[in-house]
């Protein structure tokens, strides 16, 4: 079974049925993303319907039936009133398309999930188990959390982490003047707010359309990128002239910004394994007008296949991507506290590679959207105890809290507190 995100998968089916309706294409996408983000409570609910049946146990279209039915007539109502008719459209479309025969078989129980209430379930549970139920959060990371944070920062740690973070642009002055650029996208009806301290950074408050759809889009005027990943380029400081490696580049954000910082004078050599993804990467360079960047597919889990060294080698490699689940919900479902300590090993693996390519003097920087130590402190001191050639140094512009474990050099951002994705960036000089 592929492991798709949402935004892929549906992209596939849209394909797959030819669908043009951009209307009906934002609903699904809408529809899907909300339905798996509260898919523990809508599972927990269905499985007290249907004991001792459990929902695992049909076919992955029933299973999403079921799904989708429950969080339509009762999550999206917040448990409210219901509309009968509504639930007997839903349950005829189902018909149509996995056949009466297959829905025969849970039919029985759609009046119950109709009308059964929530709170019971709720009230049954103990305290860890319904945070984990109200927040949409696997037990073991709720867990995990509360160990890190204590109790009652996790709770609100773990609630916004459902919520989407603002969206915010940065302004590419590769393509025009920065108070060009401001205008043109006032007069297109964006209405926006600086982000300090960080530059070329905006939080965007008002559109009159899509962002997309504006002509500044199509000219590449701006990027849309969170702030914590702009905070990260900065952090990177590279200077016009440098010679850089990009590591884990795809799709494009870093490499742009790194461009865009350095005025589009020095080299980048950017690495990634995908091809996929790298193609996407060229679309975004040549968008952005970015002309001192090389695309390079390799696994830097194995090497770095690069000449010499650099003055910064910037590694942003995956993760576990507990700093996002709001805009990747599917992703907290495929993951187990094994998880953290699979991609940890990884992560070392590639920041020892980057340390192989970094000239004396020069700079690292290692940055995650997770929010664990293992994936963040604890590779950040395995690697210094292994090369004592490296130290931190301080991060500017100063955003965020300092990082855990004594590492108070490092930053943190997090989306209760930072209105962005979670993130952790460390900044390593070699000596």
């Amino acid at each position: 079974m592929q492991r798709l995100s949402e935004h892929i998968a549906l992209a596939k089916t849209i394909k797959q049925l030819n669908e043009t309706n951009s209307n009906a294409i934002r609903y699904a996408y809408g529809l899907v993303v909300e339905t798996t983000r509260s898919r523990n409570l809508i599972d927990k609910f269905i499985n007290t319907i249907i004991a001792p049946k459990k929902i695992g146990e049909f076919t992955l279209g029933v299973q999403s039936f079921l799904r989708l039915y429950v969080y339509q007539t009762r999550v999206a109502k917040n448990w409210g009133k219901y509309n009968l008719q509504e639930a007997q459209n839903i349950v005829g479309l189902a018909r149509s398309i996995l056949g009466w025969k297959t829905l025969l078989q849970v039919e029985p129980y759609v009046g119950f999930l109709l009308t059964q209430q929530l709170q019971p379930i709720l009230e049954a549970s103990d305290d860890e188990e319904r945070l984990s139920l109200e927040t949409f959060q696997q037990l073991w990371f709720v867990r995990y959390c509360i160990n890190l944070f204590g109790s009652e920062e996790a709770a609100t740690f773990l609630r916004a982490s459902n919520i989407p973070p603002p969206t915010y642009i940065r302004i590419n002055t590769l393509k025009s003047d920065p108070d060009a650029i401001l205008q043109k996208l006032a007069t297109e009806g964006v209405k926006l707010q600086k982000t300090e301290p960080l530059q070329d950074t905006y939080k965007i408050l008002e559109l009159k359309q899509p962002l997309n759809t504006l002509e500044s889009y199509k000219l590449g005027l701006f990027y849309v990128q969170d702030k914590a990943s702009c905070f990260a380029a900065q952090a990177a400081a590279p200077k016009p002239g440098s010679k850089i490696f990009d590591v884990c580049a795809a799709p494009g954000a870093k490499t742009t910004y790194l461009a865009q910082l350095m005025q589009n004078q020095g080299s980048i050599i950017s690495v990634d394994f995908s091809k996929r993804r790298m193609k996407t990467w060229r679309q975004e360079v040549n968008y952005m007008d970015v002309t001192i960047a090389e695309a390079v597919t390799a696994n830097a889990c194995l090497s770095l296949p690069f000449i010499g060294t650099a003055d910064l080698v910037v590694l942003d490699p995956p993760c576990t991507s507990t700093g996002v689940f709001a805009k990747q919900p599917s992703a907290k479902w495929r993951l187990s506290q094994k998880s953290i300590e699979n991609m940890a090993e990884v992560q070392q693996q590639m920041i020892t590679n980057c340390a192989k390519k970094v000239t004396a003097g020069g700079y690292l920087t290692y940055s995650t959207c997770s929010i664990t130590v293992e994936e963040n402190e604890m590779v950040i001191e395995h690697f210094l105890k292994e090369h004592p050639d490296f130290h931190l140094v301080e991060i500017t512009p100063e955003l965020g809290l300092p990082g855990l474990r004594g590492l108070t050099q490092c930053r943190r951002l997090y989306p209760h507190l930072h209105e962005c994705n979670g993130f952790f960036i460390a900044k390593l000089k070699k000596l």
